[in-house]
């Protein structure tokens, strides 16, 4: 790849935009609040003043946006991304979103004659910034071989999933199980806590255990310390819980423990916590029980 474009600049795409910079890619930035473009500039990309001059000349246009609303914007609306894109450009999608989405881009794109694949991610600012994310990717696997070399830049491991829109699926899937791991560590922390033990013990055994899990590790030390800085922002987890409960719905698939979880992350959302990070959540449980977990 010549030349990339990527297109917002949130906490995910920065931290991917500066590897692929520190990666001698050459990169042209763009985001809808231009100023958030300033460090990608300072470290040596050229910023773009709309998606489609962003576009222009690129081998590869990248994106990570907030949900599907913001990449239908981009494609078919306001960015007016689709009418942009020329015969034989590469699209990657790497937000988070419904799999019909990702399917209706791959045709919007192949009827222009470029090529699309959706490659969402699993991790969160520090994996970002450390060019260490988990990637799962649905398209054409003679494309993802040829993309490969510019995902692995961004990753710790990536993975072919299938035809489009099956990275889209089996990042719901993960997310589904991320979900899962957080409600359960808050339940377990919770009661570990009202009971009496020493949450700092709790989590020692949570660590050797063959239930171990680096969601325990990391986020339960982070509960204890009463960190709740934002890494992922809980707003984005309902967000995806609703992505989830439609996916389940649409294949007629029963989830009912997630189903329980977005409920517990509504309740923190309407308690104003939805700019903090997702674990923050789990502070919904410690009020119901009258215990704050901490050291």
């Amino acid at each position: 790849m010549k030349k990339i474009a990527y297109l917002g600049m949130g906490t995910m795409g920065r931290g991917m935009a500066s590897n692929l910079l520190k990666a001698g890619y050459p990169v042209t930035a763009w985001n809808r609040t231009a100023e958030r473009c300033a460090p990608l500039v300072a470290q040596g990309a050229e910023q773009a003043a709309s998606p489609a001059e962003a576009a222009d000349g690129a081998d590869l246009v990248m994106y990570c946006l907030s949900d599907d609303a913001a990449v239908e914007d981009l494609v078919w609306g306001a960015g007016e991304l689709l009418a942009a894109v020329q015969p034989g450009q590469i699209v990657v999608d790497m937000t988070t979103l419904h799999p019909d989405t990702s399917r209706k881009e791959a045709a919007a794109y192949a009827a222009k004659g470029a090529r699309f694949l959706d490659a969402p991610v699993f991790g969160s600012k520090n994996e970002a910034a450390g060019g260490g994310l988990w990637i799962v990717v649905g398209g054409d696997q003679g494309l993802y071989q040829e993309v490969l070399p510019v995902l692995e830049v961004l990753s710790e491991t990536t993975h072919y999933m299938g035809v489009n829109g099956q990275g889209a699926s089996m990042k719901l899937v993960g997310n589904l199980l991320v979900a899962a791991q957080l409600e359960a560590l808050g339940e377990a922390m919770v009661l570990a806590t009202k009971a009496g033990l020493d949450p700092e013990d709790v989590l020692g055994v949570m660590h050797v255990t063959d239930f171990k899990s680096p969601i325990f590790d990391g986020v339960g030390e982070m509960l204890i310390r009463r960190d709740f800085e934002t890494h992922f922002a809980l707003k984005l987890m309902l967000k995806d819980a609703n992505l989830i409960a439609r996916f389940a719905q649409d294949l007629n698939v029963p989830v009912p423990a997630a189903a329980a979880t977005r409920e517990v992350i509504k309740g923190a959302i309407n308690k104003g916590w939805g700019e903090e990070n997702a674990s923050a959540f789990i502070r919904n449980l410690e009020e119901q029980a009258g215990v704050v977990v901490k050291k």
